[in-house]
């Protein structure tokens, strides 16, 4: 029986979740498996992984053959690093202290890129959402000005009308007082 680490596919439809199993390579592909070695999520940036290394190693001791995708995914987590320091070992190359140290020495640089990674990701996230801040702010301000600009109209046109209508007002007062000038010197008389 050929055993392959290989992905089984969960979750719904357009967020795919992924469980890294080792399974009989006649098995479909997400019918039965040996054993569940970890878990890969593609939908967070960056992708979360969580992998039972120790496990991953045995199988890969034991001939299991991963797909591409799991030997990336191994790769990336350091199952085949701890693979390959696991054969020198074995050979003599090297003990289990320095193999053991190396490996850690890999895991510790790892992670500082991981976490570089996502502070690069949140700085990014921040100047952009600083920058439609920005925008927003320069939108309103655009927006104030054009309805203070026509408020400023409205009062000079209603200033305009209420002189026109002075004016017009005037003339006729005059009118009516010049009429009643008249009435009382008619009167008089």
């Amino acid at each position: 029986m050929s055993v392959k680490i290989r992905l089984q596919r969960h979750g719904k439809k357009g967020k795919p979740f992924y469980w890294i199993v080792a399974a009989d390579a006649r098995s479909k592909r997400d019918g039965r498996y040996l054993e569940k070695l970890g878990t890969y999520n593609p939908n967070v940036n960056p992708a979360s992984v969580d992998l039972d290394v120790d496990g991953a190693v045995k199988w890969l001791q034991n001939g299991a053959q991963p797909t591409d995708t799991a030997k990336a995914i191994l790769s990336y987590k350091g199952a085949l690093l701890k693979n390959h320091l696991a054969g020198g070992v074995r050979k003599g190359a090297l003990t289990e202290e320095q193999a053991e140290e190396k490996f850690n020495a890999w895991l510790s640089e790892k992670e500082g890129n991981v976490n570089a990674k996502k502070d690069q990701l949140a700085k990014a996230e921040a100047a952009a959402k600083a920058k439609a801040l920005e925008a927003e702010k320069e939108v309103n301000a655009k927006r104030e000005a054009e309805a203070a600009a026509a408020n400023a109209e409205e009062v000079e046109a209603e200033a305009e009308t209420t002189e026109e209508a002075d004016v017009v007002e005037a003339p006729e007062a005059e009118a009516a007082t010049e009429e009643v000038t008249k009435e009382a010197s008619n009167e008089e008389e």
